[in-house]
C-alpha cells in the first residue's frame, strides 16, 4: 500500500496515499519544525508519482531541489525512527515567480479569470457585478479578447462612451459602476496584478507532470514578494484551485492524489481575505477532494483557519505551542479538542511540552477513520533545509522543462488594440465639415480675413477688424463716428427751425 512516513511515536506513523485528497493541517510556533513536516510530505508524494505545488513564503522550501548535508543529528533520527534505505538526494523541482524573479513568470489572462471570480477578488456589489457581466458578454459578441489589464479598461471606456445604446441591448450600465470597477482595478494593479495579468497563460497541466524516473514535479511558488499583496495573493491561489476544480473530472477516491498544494503561512492568506473569496476557497476546499486534489494548510495556530475550512482537514501534524497569553492558552485548547483522543496522552499538557522535531500527528486510516493521536518524533528530509543561493537557483531553472514556454511575454492583438484602431478608422472616416459662411461687417461689407498665423499678427487682425461673432476696432470707431456726425447735423437743424419760427412773429 503506498504510504508516507511521517515519523515514529510508539509505532511507525504514516500517511496513507489513498486519502491524500482528503486535505490536511500542519500547525505550530515559529521554530518548532513545521516547514520540515512539510518538506517530508512533498517528498513522499512527490515519490510516490504525484505532482506538488507549494508556496514558500520565507525562501526556505527552496532547498527541496538539494540534497541534505550529512549531520550526527540526522544520523541519530534516522537511526531512532528507523528509516530504511535513507539517503540524501533532491527532488524534482520547477521555481515559479509572479513577478518573473525568482522563477518562470505565473500569467493568467482576464477572459480566464471569468467574470465571476474577478467579481469576486475587485469585491464588487451585485450592480457592479452585472455590469462586469456585460462587460464580458460584450467583449465575446464583439470578437474582443480580454488578455490584460489594459484590454479591460479600453472595454469598460468603450461601454461608458455607448452607454445608452447598451443599456438599452443588455440591460442598465451605469456611470457610477463603471467608474466603481475602474476604482478597483486600479488597486488590484498597485498589488502587482499587471504582472499576473497578461500572456502565456499557464497551463495548470505543466504542474501535473512526472520527470523522466516518475517522480512527481515539486512546482515551488516564489511568494516573499507576493505575500506582502494579500490580495493577488489569495486571487492566484483561489484562481488555480478553481481552474482545478472546473477542468478536472470527477474521479473519487483514488490509490493516490492527482495533485497536492501545500500554502505555507497560511494565516496571511485568510486574515485579509474578503469575504467573498473565503466563501469560494471553502466551497472549492469542500468539493475538490472529488477532483483527487489535496490541500494542505500550514499555519501557527489551527484558530486561524476559518471554521468551515478547518473541518475538512482530515490529517492533522501539530507541533508546539506555547501558551504565554490567553490567546495562546486557548488555541492550546482548540487544537487538543480537534485530535482523535488517545487515553495515554494529555494532548494539552503534551503540546505544550514538544521539543523542535516533535508532534502530535493523527491521520485517517483504514475506512477513513482517524487514528488515536501518536506523539511523533518526525523523519528528516533527504533534500537540504533551508535556502539555496542564487547561483543554485538559476542552474535549476536552465534544467526546467517548461522554460522557454513561459520565459518571454506575448502581447497579441486583443481588445485595446481593436478598439483603438476603430477609434481610429471613426476619425479618419467622417465627412468634412461643410465651409463657414463668408462673415459681413454691419455696413454689409465682406469682413476682413484673419491673418493665419495664430501669433500676435491674428490677435491684432481680430482686434482691428474683428470676427464673426464680435466687431473689431475699426468697425466701432466708424460707427460712433456716424453717431456723432447725425448728432451734430441734427442739432443744427433743429436750431435753423426754431430761429425761422421766431423770426415770424
Amino acid at each position: 500500500m503506498d504510504k508516507i512516513l511521517i515519523g515514529k511515536g510508539d509505532t511507525a506513523v504514516e500517511l496513507l496515499a489513498k486519502y491524500g485528497n482528503r486535505h490536511g493541517l500542519i500547525a505550530g510556533a515559529t521554530g518548532t519544525g513545521k516547514s520540515v513536516t512539510l518538506m517530508v510530505l512533498a517528498e513522499g508524494f512527490s515519490q510516490l508519482g504525484v505532482p506538488v505545488f507549494l508556496a514558500d513564503v520565507k525562501g526556505d522550501l527552496a532547498g527541496l531541489c538539494q540534497p541534505g548535508q550529512p549531520s550526527e543529528r540526522i544520523s541519530q533520527r534516522v537511526e531512532q525512527i528507523g528509516i530504511e534505505g535513507y539517503r540524501q538526494e533532491g527532488n524534482p523541482v520547477v521555481f515559479w515567480d509572479i513577478y518573473g524573479e525568482l522563477g518562470h513568470p505565473v500569467r493568467c489572462s482576464i477572459t480566464e479569470m471569468g467574470p465571476n471570480l474577478l467579481g469576486r477578488v475587485l469585491e464588487l456589489n451585485d450592480t457592479q457585478s452585472g455590469v462586469l457581466d456585460i462587460v464580458f458578454k460584450l467583449a465575446d459578441e464583439q470578437g474582443l479578447l480580454l488578455i490584460d489589464l489594459d484590454d479591460l479598461r479600453a472595454l469598460l471606456g468603450f461601454v461608458a462612451d455607448n452607454r445608452k445604446q447598451i443599456s438599452t441591448e443588455y440591460g442598465l450600465v451605469s456611470a457610477q459602476s463603471i467608474a466603481a470597477i475602474q476604482r478597483q482595478l486600479l488597486r488590484l494593479e498597485a498589488d502587482g496584478a499587471r504582472e499576473f495579468f497578461g500572456e502565456p497563460a499557464l497551463d495548470l497541466a505543466d504542474f501535473m507532470r512526472q520527470d523522466m524516473s516518475g517522480r512527481g514535479l515539486v512546482n515551488v511558488m516564489a511568494a516573499d514578494k507576493l505575500i506582502l499583496k494579500p490580495r493577488l495573493y489569495s486571487s492566484f491561489l483561489l484562481w488555480m484551485l478553481s481552474e482545478l476544480f472546473e477542468n478536472l473530472p470527477e474521479v473519487g477516491d483514488l490509490d493516490r492524489p492527482k495533485m497536492v498544494f501545500f500554502f505555507d503561512e497560511a494565516h496571511l492568506l485568510f486574515g485579509d481575505c474578503p469575504p467573498a473569496l473565503l466563501q469560494r476557497v471553502e466551497q472549492v476546499v469542500r468539493l475538490i477532494r472529488s477532483k483527487g486534489v489535496g490541500v494542505y494548510f500550514c499555519s501557527q495556530n489551527p484558530d486561524d483557519i476559518p471554521g468551515n475550512v478547518l473541518g475538512q482537514l482530515g490529517n492533522r501534524v501539530q507541533h508546539a505551542l506555547r501558551a504565554f497569553t490567553p490567546r495562546d492558552q486557548k488555541a492550546v485548547r482548540t487544537a487538543a479538542e480537534t485530535f482523535a483522543s488517545n487515553p495515554k496522552l494529555d494532548v494539552a499538557r503534551v503540546i505544550s511540552e514538544l521539543g523542535v522535531g516533535e508532534a502530535l500527528v493523527s491521520t485517517l486510516q483504514d475506512k477513513g477513520i482517524p487514528m488515536p493521536v501518536e506523539r511523533t518524533l518526525i523523519c528528516p528530509p533527504r533534500c537540504r533545509i533551508g535556502a539555496i543561493t542564487l547561483e543554485e537557483r538559476a542552474t535549476q531553472r536552465t534544467r526546467s522543462p517548461v522554460g522557454g514556454k513561459y520565459d518571454t511575454a506575448v502581447n497579441r492583438e486583443s481588445a485595446f488594440e481593436l478598439l483603438n484602431k476603430r477609434a481610429e478608422a471613426a476619425a479618419t472616416a467622417a465627412p468634412p465639415a461643410p465651409p463657414a459662411s463668408t462673415p459681413r461687417s454691419s455696413t454689409g461689407a465682406p469682413a476682413p480675413k484673419p491673418a493665419e498665423s495664430g501669433g500676435i499678427g491674428s490677435k491684432l487682425n481680430e482686434w482691428l477688424f474683428g470676427t464673426s461673432r464680435r466687431q473689431g476696432a475699426v468697425e466701432a470707431m466708424a460707427k460712433s463716428t456716424m453717431r456723432t456726425m447725425g448728432n451734430q447735423l441734427g442739432r443744427t437743424l433743429l436750431r435753423g427751425v426754431l430761429g425761422s419760427l421766431g423770426g415770424k412773429r
